[in-house]
């Protein structure tokens, strides 16, 4: 779908869409011209398996000629149901080619949770893992969706570490085909010539953004190619290099600058399937990685390994951290014991991932009045401003607003004129996030406005008590929320998980945050849980820690 028929469809704003001219035509052509440069260079690694470009390129090649074969279309969206395995890569590639659209879906989804995406998305096809087929036939019934193809994660690869597979049982495939079964059918076709124009959608990517139901962000060819050609010379990804997976590539992080950015710079792709920290430990070592990007709960669960040590990050050349707020004092811990400094890096699904980035080589600088490390400097081609709520700049150093515009935020919403209008006036996104940029150009990330706690009338943001108590030595993870308070008006509470083997109580906590804050935004009750409630990609739960405690507010405390 381009943004003319977007346009048509009431979808995209106009003015909205526009490349740069220099670019590649798009994803495909950036592809081959990869391809031709270094056909036999390994582009994909899973396990001990191994794809050069050239195969991965004819593989994808069958592939996409098996997808037009059932009726797939340019324009067409084809949900991409899986984890990160080499099936997930082959349907991008196969798809583009086409000029079909990848519809990320989340493989936790179930039943409702996928049917309402596929729905709103009217997608005609569906690629799923094998032990999935029977309950997403079940969930597709009477959808938009035509065929179903399913892929087995044991493919591609022969050590079946029994860490990541469950099973070396494999399971009978869905009704229209197994992805390698396929491949070997229509080895040595392809499709029909297509040329897939900047203004493609590549990626349907559905966020819930900060209210309403899920709304698909429509990544283009143009939007991918211009965060590729900026985020690759700004993190220092180039050729040669090995690139681990580590964010999931249903979500646009994952995809574009771990997945896409790989696939288009000549480099080699890592892929070891759903997140495990020792199975992430050994693949740096020995795959040789040198960068990557995940969140900061995932660089958190490698941390917790006691096995883990510098050799494993010696190839390292630059880590980044991107879907959640870094605190300092977990930086400069996984320095100290790795010897790798974790840049920070911020984008969302409407800027198709990574906008502002820490440069590789830099350290970030730390916001004094508030605590926060800075989360970069914007990427060439990107327009960050921090406004007030009548949308008027304000100046340097002040709190607002961050609002960003350029090539890398996306025309719209798919079906959803008015959520577009509202989200994106006149193609300048208003991400909802609260932020400070120095006259440096330093962007630092105070909070989501939606997050703000009001106690007594100050205003508290739930970060800087976080990052407060991330100092603690024997603090992992920590999230603030804000309760009812029937003297305050709401109170500040703390949900923490500690390191193994460390402890600490509640009274202890509390003092060790009024030591560094303020006595209004310190934490009147600190709840220690196991695990703190994150999606998929890392980010913590905040709304589900406000329902924990009941709906009551708490009795009235005037200490």
């Amino acid at each position: 779908m381009t943004v003319d028929e977007g346009r048509r469809r009431g979808t995209c704003p106009a003015g909205s869409g526009t490349a740069a001219a220099s670019a590649p035509a798009s994803l495909v052509a950036a592809w081959q011209d990869r391809v031709a440069r270094n056909p036999e260079g390994v582009a994909l690694r899973y396990f001990d398996g191994a794809l050069s470009a050239r195969e991965l390129d004819s593989a994808t090649d069958a592939l996409a000629a098996a997808f037009e074969a059932r009726g797939t279309r340019r324009g067409d969206r084809v949900g991409v149901y899986l984890q990160n395995v080499p099936g997930y890569v082959l349907v991008l590639l196969a798809l583009w080619k086409l000029g079909a659209t990848a519809l990320g879906l989340n493989p936790m989804y179930r039943r409702q949770e996928l049917r309402r995406i596929v729905d709103d998305s009217g997608a005609v096809g569906v690629v799923c893992a094998d032990a999935d087929v029977h309950e997403t036939l079940g969930t597709l019934a009477g959808s938009t969706v035509r065929w179903l193809v399913s892929t087995s994660a044991l493919d591609f690869q022969s050590r079946n570490d029994p860490r990541a597979f469950a099973t070396t049982e494999r399971h009978a495939p869905a009704p229209d085909g197994d992805l390698v079964a396929l491949i070997g059918e229509f080895e040595g076709r392809g499709a029909s010539p297509v040329e897939p124009a900047h203004d493609d959608v590549a990626f349907l990517t559905y966020t819930s953004g900060t209210t309403g139901p899920p709304k698909g962000a429509m990544n283009t060819h143009g939007n991918v190619l211009s965060v590729v050609a900026t985020a690759a010379p700004w993190t220092g990804v180039g050729e040669g290099d090995v690139v681990f997976a580590m964010a999931p590539l249903f979500h646009i992080t994952g995809a574009v600058v771990n997945a896409a950015i790989s696939l288009l710079t000549d480099t080699t792709l890592v892929l070891a399937g759903r997140f495990h920290p020792e199975i992430a430990l050994e693949a740096f070592a020995e795959h040789g990685v040198t960068y990557t990007i995940g969140s900061i709960t995932a660089y958190n669960a490698i941390y917790e390994l006691p096995q883990a040590g510098p050799e494993h990050f010696a190839s390292v050349k630059h880590l980044y951290s991107g879907g959640a707020p870094i605190p300092p004092a977990t930086v400069e811990r996984f320095q100290e014991r790795f010897g790798a400094y974790i840049h920070n890096g911020y984008g969302m699904t409407e800027t198709t991932s990574a906008v502002i980035a820490v440069p590789a080589g830099a350290r970030a600088p730390v916001h004094l009045p508030s605590g926060t490390l800075s989360i970069g400097m914007p990427l060439p081609g990107l327009t960050a401003r921090v406004v007030d709520p009548g949308g008027r700049p304000v100046p340097h150093g002040e709190q607002g607003e961050l609002e960003l515009s350029g090539p890398q935020v996306v025309p719209g919403y798919w079906g959803k004129p008015e959520v577009t209008e509202v989200t994106m006036p006149e193609g300048r996104l208003r991400t909802g996030d609260v932020a400070v940029i120095d006259a440096q150009g330093w962007v630092y990330l105070v909070d989501r406005l939606k997050d703000q706690i009001n106690v007594s009338g100050y205003k508290v943001w739930p970060r800087e008590v976080e990052d407060a108590l991330y100092e603690h030595p024997s603090v992992l993870e920590a999230a603030v929320v804000g309760r009812p308070d029937e003297y305050r008006g709401e109170t500040v509470v703390a949900y923490v998980s500690l390191k193994s083997g460390r402890g600490a109580t509640e009274e202890e906590l509390i003092a060790f945050s009024r030591e560094r804050l303020a006595a209004y935004k310190c934490p009147r009750r600190i709840h220690f849980i196991a695990d703190l409630p994150k999606t998929q990609t890392g980010k913590i739960r905040r709304a589900e820690l406000r329902g924990l405690e009941g709906p009551g507010p708490f009795s009235p405390s005037k200490d």
